[in-house]
């Protein structure tokens, strides 16, 4: 145990309004430059230069489409409900930014007068508070939609309302082995577990669990492959066609602050946070006010741990952009398919195994630590494998030529197979090709 000291009720106060005005001007900025990073990620994906007219190789380009944005002139629909459509964007945006208050970013800052907990808000039901948040986004996508008085925007956020209740039940099931494994919902005694107790990073023992929450992330924040509710083929610009200038832009930045969230808990929850593996140093947890368990605190601890831990969240950031640029858009029953077919079932059964696991290791004496969480690991291995190689194998997410009715040629796509009618016949090589309707009649 090591005593730092607490701080005042002045000192905590003075603290807590850094945290907040550091942590929204980071994120702010951190958002505006993930545009940017976006856009040169596509352009290193599509073998172009992206984005790099303003400013050196582009870098004020953030700033360009900020004044934009705001220069540009505000559109009201004639029949749209204006109260709702100008509420949609706030309700949308708000859950977004307030989210990262219970996220851990470094080790403990001690101070000369006391230490200072590296999270603006360790609330002790950290992972619930951010589940109710997320599901509140879902709100302001369907007020857009049916706000705008427009058929387009009203199917776009019909699409939302169903895509994110439907994946918020597997992006929840995907969290109770964590909570089982590290037997709190703090985020804080998360990292913990991580760092002593259990000794190992939670993606191993529930690699699964990881996939399943990556995948229910995707989708709640509408990103390809699950972009359903804009779906620019389909739908115009689905739930913000008719919003413009700065309402539209507080949709973009609700979406990249959910990306960002996403790719933050991703880190926390199975990656160990701000830990820094085969490494005991940054090894430490707050018990009380000032009082650190483990390794001693530092500055340059702190310091060190905040760039670990934006690392890996910028890891998970680039795994979105990645994704966006690589893969195609799902049909709509597909999604659906997944999350109600294939997560749903998969995160329940999930859970039923690592339960019945800990049970028995429970049963037989197995202490809790790293020889449990190998055991673990080894048992998240075959379930991972009976996913990945058993439980799919193309019965959901296929493509619509591999659905029932469509024969696959050798060499040419796929064919209709009509009921009651044999499939045509393959012409050889040595039949001769059939001239063309015109050829033949200019030889008559």
């Amino acid at each position: 145990m090591h005593e730092i000291g607490a701080l005042s009720p002045t000192a905590w106060l003075i603290a807590s309004i850094l945290k907040i005005v550091v942590a929204f001007t980071t994120v702010m900025i951190t958002v505006a430059y993930m545009t940017l990073l976006e856009r040169k990620i596509a352009g290193w994906i599509q073998d172009r230069y992206g984005p790099n007219r303003v400013g050196p190789s582009g870098i004020m380009q953030p700033l360009a489409d900020g004044l934009k944005n705001i220069m540009k002139e505000e559109t009201l629909p004639k029949n749209a409900a204006r109260f709702f459509f100008v509420l949609a964007p706030m309700i949308a945006i708000i859950p977004a930014l307030v989210t990262f208050a219970v996220v851990p970013v470094a080790a403990p800052l001690p101070t000369p007068w006391g230490l200072v907990d590296m999270v603006i808000a360790d609330v002790p039901v950290g992972i619930l508070f951010i589940l109710a948040l997320s599901g509140l986004g879902a709100y302001g996508l369907v007020l857009a939609g049916w706000s705008s008085f427009n058929k387009y925007a009203f199917l776009g956020g019909l699409r939302a309302s169903a895509q994110l209740v439907s994946y918020e039940v597997g992006l929840g099931l995907s969290l109770i082995p964590v909570i089982m494994i590290a037997g709190n919902v703090t985020l804080t005694q998360v990292v913990w577990t991580q760092q002593g107790e259990l000794g190992l990073w939670l993606a191993l023992p529930l690699g699964l669990s990881f996939f399943l929450f990556i995948v229910s992330a995707f989708a709640e924040t509408s990103r390809l492959p699950f972009d359903m509710p804009e779906a620019e083929s389909e739908l115009v610009a689905g739930y913000h066609s008719e919003y413009s200038a700065m309402k539209f832009s507080m949709f973009m930045i609700a979406e990249f602050s959910h990306m960002l969230t996403a790719s933050m808990l991703m880190a926390t929850l199975f990656f160990g946070g701000w830990d820094i593996p085969f490494w005991k140093g940054d090894d430490m947890v707050v018990v009380a006010p000032g009082v650190v368990q483990g390794a001693e605190p530092a500055v340059w601890k702190t310091l060190l741990t905040y760039a670990v831990f934006a690392a890996k969240t910028m890891v998970f950031v680039f795994i979105y952009m990645w994704v966006r640029w690589t893969l195609p858009r799902f049909r709509y029953d597909q999604i659906m398919d997944l999350g109600w077919k294939v997560l749903f079932e998969v995160a329940l059964a999930f859970i039923i195994l690592i339960g019945a696991t800990m049970l028995i290791l429970d049963k037989i004496g197995i202490e809790y630590g790293p020889v449990y969480g190998l055991i673990l690991t080894a048992v998240n291995v075959v379930a991972m494998a009976i996913f990945f190689w058993v439980v799919d194998r193309d019965r959901v997410i296929s493509g619509a030529s591999a659905r029932r009715g469509w024969r696959k040629e050798r060499r040419g796509g796929f064919t209709p197979i009509i009921p009651g009618e044999t499939a045509p016949r393959r012409p050889t090589a040595v039949e001769p090709e059939a001239e063309p309707a015109f050829a033949q009649a200019g030889a008559e």
